[in-house]
């Protein structure tokens, strides 16, 4: 199918904040242990217990943002437990995640440590559903305070003697569910209370995050807005892909049909009208949008692997996962004006994860391909661009063909990412490239690709490069129109650079 459009290189819009490529780590399966923390003692290659091929990884996508400890972990957290000598710290049994004992050795410390390592910013998720308003206050007393106080006296007995920066604190995770069960005027009001005592010390000075809802519930976005807009910085979104029936028939992350492949991208482009309607209900109490939204969890969700702990979460991850990741990214960007922050679920080794590991072995998923090719978009400005995006058509049903998005960074170079859904055809785009200083003709032009011959195609611990970015030249630019051919389900980055 040909599509037409028109790119406005002149015409700059909301700002694409880097934190829109945030990630998300829990205490859940092999995120945490075994995917990031090995341990001082550990044969694998390391640093500071941490593993140096998934540090390095990470470094090379440009992790902007890291959310810990949870999740629903993180209501039944209590940060005491994990500092100081890791061989005293509290044994404790992960009730949502498998029934596993969580031994603490990854805690506050560590995780502050691995930002450093990462050059990412830590985002800490406070516990709301278990925890108590000292508990909360005494941990941002501890993680930030420089001046003499109780909290600060410990953290330099356990070995910091300076406060960490810390922009971005979560009062409570998911209070309408797991976070406990709570009715969104009770949540509103827990929060007021809750974030008072998230006190900002000497030059830090925090982002107060609230719960908000899941999937389609702006009642709990109207209540949170209207009782309690003015004492956030941000509110919180969760909306997962889940292709199968129910939460008990979640669908298979490979082996799946045509029917599958479709109708988890039609899900995926639900986060369109999601964030479309709860940023109406924002825009009402915040019409200057000076409270951003957080997508803090997101991504696909499928059965587990055969044969893996259920409460582990452990899936696979194939070049429909990397579509959804490509797209959802476009659609953040589109948002980008009250969007300004979200987090895939997750890191390591749990849902729609960016990296998988088995003992000393690690692969790169086609997701984390995705993020390493779409991180030109990171604090870009978004670019005008308009496209007929097409009809895919699958027994009965159509979603857009294609999604698309553009921006400029501060070197003046234009990134246009592309994706074709469609599983089964390739597509034709003809751009009219407008607005440039002098013609589009000096203009230098590269491409990478990311694409498949079979719908689940994805990367193994025998073979881990099955799935990857290629060079792509199916393009040409003649007379001020950029041609693209994109194959069947791909994803395509161009790079258009001015000629000096």
């Amino acid at each position: 199918m040909a599509h037409q459009g028109v790119l406005n290189a002149d015409i700059r819009k909301s700002r694409i904040n880097r934190n829109i490529y945030g990630h998300f780590s829990e205490h859940l399966g092999r995120c945490i242990y075994e995917g990031i923390w090995v341990g001082e003692d550990s044969p694998i290659p390391h640093t500071d217990g941490m593993r140096n091929d998934v540090l390095a990884a990470l470094r090379q996508i440009k992790i902007p943002l890291l959310r810990w400890p949870g999740g629903c972990f993180a209501d039944e957290y209590h940060w005491m437990d994990g500092i100081g000598p890791r061989e005293g710290r509290k044994r404790m049994v992960n009730t949502h995640w498998g029934g596993v004992v969580e031994n603490n050795h990854f805690g506050t410390h560590e995780f502050m440590r691995l930002c450093e390592l990462l050059d990412c910013e830590p985002y800490i998720s406070g516990n709301v559903g278990s925890g108590t308003v000292r508990e909360m206050s005494e941990w941002v007393e501890y993680l930030t305070f420089g001046g003499e106080s109780p909290m600060s006296e410990l953290r330099k007995q356990n070995g910091r003697e300076e406060p960490w920066k810390l922009t971005y604190f979560g009062v409570g995770n998911e209070n309408w569910g797991c976070g406990g069960n709570m009715r969104p005027e009770y949540y509103a009001d827990l929060y007021r209370h809750y974030q008072t005592y998230v006190r900002n010390y000497g030059d830090n000075k925090i982002q107060r995050i609230a719960c908000g809802p899941a999937d389609d519930n702006y009642h709990w976005t109207e209540v949170l807005m209207r009782e309690a807009g003015r004492y956030m910085d941000f509110l919180t979104l969760h909306y997962y892909t889940i292709p199968g029936p129910s939460w008990t028939n979640k669908g298979s992350a490979t082996g799946f049909a045509e029917g599958e492949w479709f109708g988890t991208l039609e899900k995926a482009l639900r986060m369109d009208e999601l964030l479309t309607r709860h940023s109406a209900v924002m825009d009402r109490y915040d019409p200057d949008k000076r409270v951003g939204l957080s997508v803090d969890e997101w991504g696909t969700w499928y059965d587990v692997e055969p044969g893996t702990n259920p409460g582990f979460l452990y899936q696979q991850n194939t070049m429909r996962d990397a579509l959804v990741a490509a797209l959802s990214l476009n659609i953040f960007h589109k948002h980008s004006e009250r969007v300004r922050m979200t987090n895939i679920a997750q890191l390591v080794n749990v849902l729609q994860a960016v990296i998988l590991t088995e003992g000393e072995k690690m692969l790169l998923t086609p997701t984390y391909h995705v993020f390493d090719m779409f991180k030109v978009h990171q604090d870009a400005e978004l670019l005008d661009l308009t496209l007929d995006c097409g009809a895919y058509s699958y027994d009965g049903k159509e979603i857009p063909e294609l999604s698309a998005s553009a921006s400029r960074d501060s070197e003046g170079r234009i990134h246009i990412s592309l994706c074709n859904l469609n599983h089964a055809a390739g597509s034709s785009v003809s751009l009219d490239i407008r607005g440039l200083n002098g013609q589009p003709a000096h203009l230098s032009i590269n491409g990478t690709i990311l694409t498949a011959d079979v719908m689940d195609a994805h990367n193994t611990f025998d073979q881990p490069e099955a799935v990857k970015p290629q060079d792509f030249t199916g393009y040409r630019l003649e007379n001020g129109k950029l041609s693209v051919e994109l194959p069947a389900m791909s994803v395509v980055v161009l790079e258009l650079t001015p000629k000096p």
